[in-house]
């Protein structure tokens, strides 16, 4: 980027980048992104984030040709037109190689608590998903930080086990997303509905 962002400035610009070049990120930046993010705040500190990181072409290759076919099959069982689902087919398939890198986010229920009863199990895997989600977000304003474009790609929730499956993760990891990653091909502009719209201040 050239300058240092502010905090702020930094969580305003971050933009969802699905277009990069093909230069590849170096190998340290990755780890370097990863090991500041794994920093994030987690329910009693027990950090139930897992990563798979995917660089080689072919590992990319697998895992897009495996969600792709059952995209194609769930698609089919819903009636949907042909040509639509081999677009949507397609484009998932480019999002996931056309990344130098694809980082596979999961949770791990190992180290958190287990209750006698189902109310609590569900707070204590809800605090598992936000941990994550948290590791996640952290992970993207890193890599925007760096100049990197980040995209996250909610596919997994729809076929954990063939995610798991399919790159031989442990049984205790649970995909939740794929962050693709890499030097962005594309800038992108948002806007945000006014503070009045989302926020209510009790007691003003």
């Amino acid at each position: 980027m050239g300058f240092r962002l502010t905090l702020k400035e930094l969580i305003r610009s971050r933009r969802a980048i699905r277009r990069y070049t093909k230069e590849p990120v170096p190998h340290e930046l990755i780890r370097d992104l990863l090991e500041t993010a794994l920093w994030s705040p987690s329910a009693h500190n027990r950090q139930p984030w897992r990563m798979a990181v995917l660089t080689e072409f072919a590992d990319k290759a697998q895992l897009a040709n495996a969600m792709g076919e059952r995209l194609r099959r769930d698609r089919s069982a819903d009636n949907d037109p042909t040509p639509a689902i081999e677009r949507d087919v397609q484009r998932s398939y480019e999002r996931i190689t056309g990344a130098p890198v694809v980082i596979v986010v999961c949770l791990s229920m190992a180290d958190m608590d287990v209750y006698a009863d189902a109310r609590r199990n569900s707070a204590e895997k809800t605090m598992a998903v936000q941990s994550v989600a948290m590791a996640a977000q952290s992970l993207w304003l890193l890599a925007h930080d760096a100049g990197l474009g980040c995209c996250w790609l909610c596919a997994p929730l729809f076929v954990p086990e063939l995610v798991r499956e399919t790159l031989g993760l442990s049984a205790d990891w649970e995909p939740q997303g794929l962050m693709t990653l890499g030097w962005p091909a594309q800038e992108k502009h948002k806007t945000r509905e006014p503070l009045e719209q989302k926020v209510k201040f009790l007691g003003i």
